[in-house]
């Protein structure tokens, strides 16, 4: 996607290095394929060297020096500080409470950070559109101290009425998440091309807070598939570094150059 006018960055890249930002402080990282694992890897590379990224497959602290394909792909288990049995990674660290951040993607959420990542309908005469379906994202979502997510912002996204609930962020509103047995404090923040949405603490429903630089609200409510609200003082994101910008570039041309 293209980036504000006479920027030297992309709105992608923007999304991608304040993804990163949200990592700094983190000790340990449960990282989705796609736009989460560009920007956890991104935050080892930046704001949070000694981050220990886990993925699905087992592998424990992989540094992988380009963007892994799938959570099978071989980089993870070679730079990995372990790797463990899947059923160990979900009953032991992950069901035990021992993951800070979960980082999930979506194709599509709503206005409580509910996840569908399974079926979405497609339209009168036409056959629904299959999508990878659930993983372990239930169950990173309930059991990460916290869950940060990261996806493009439209309607197609952002929608009022999920075609199918995958994944729980916060149920229907405040008290779902402890009535269901969740320990974590599930999303608390969706980092989009656009900006930042964060859940409301009164009402747990997904608020603007942050516009990335050259983003108006306005933009912002036309790709939200419902009413969105906004912070009474939205902020602005601070531009990319040129050495965050470096080391994103890096990331993803290593992939393209060994394909």
């Amino acid at each position: 996607m293209s980036g504000t006018p006479h920027s030297p960055f992309s709105r992608d890249e923007l999304m991608e290095v304040n993804a990163a930002r949200a990592l700094a402080g983190a000790r340990t990282c449960f990282v989705g394929i796609g736009l989460p694992s560009t920007a956890a890897n991104l935050a080892r590379a930046t704001v949070n060297r000694d981050l220990v990224l886990i993925y699905e497959s087992g592998t424990i602290g992989s540094k992988p020096t380009r963007l892994p394909l799938s959570i099978g792909d071989g980089e993870l288990a070679e730079t990995a500080d372990a790797v463990i049995p899947v059923p160990e990674m979900f009953n032991y660290w992950l069901q035990g409470g021992r993951i800070d951040v979960g980082f999930l993607g979506a194709a599509q959420v709503d206005r409580f950070a509910n996840i569908n990542t399974t079926v979405v309908d497609r339209g009168p005469g036409k056959p629904e559109g299959r999508l990878p379906g659930a993983g372990g994202a239930p169950e990173i979502a309930s059991n990460c101290g916290k869950v940060l997510m990261v996806l493009r912002h439209s309607t197609r996204g952002f929608v009022p009425k999920l075609d199918f609930v995958t994944t729980i962020g916060h149920g229907s509103g405040p008290g779902d998440r402890e009535k269901l047995g969740m320990p974590g404090a599930g999303p608390v923040a969706v980092i989009t091309d656009l900006g930042i949405l964060r859940p409301d603490p009164a009402t747990a429903e997904l608020v603007l807070t942050e516009l990335h630089p050259g983003v108006t609200v306005e933009q912002v409510r036309a790709a939200t598939g419902w009413e969105l609200r906004s912070a009474r003082n939205v902020g602005v994101t601070q531009p990319p570094t040129v050495e965050e910008l470096t080391a994103l570039r890096a990331l993803k041309s290593a992939g393209k150059e060994e394909r």
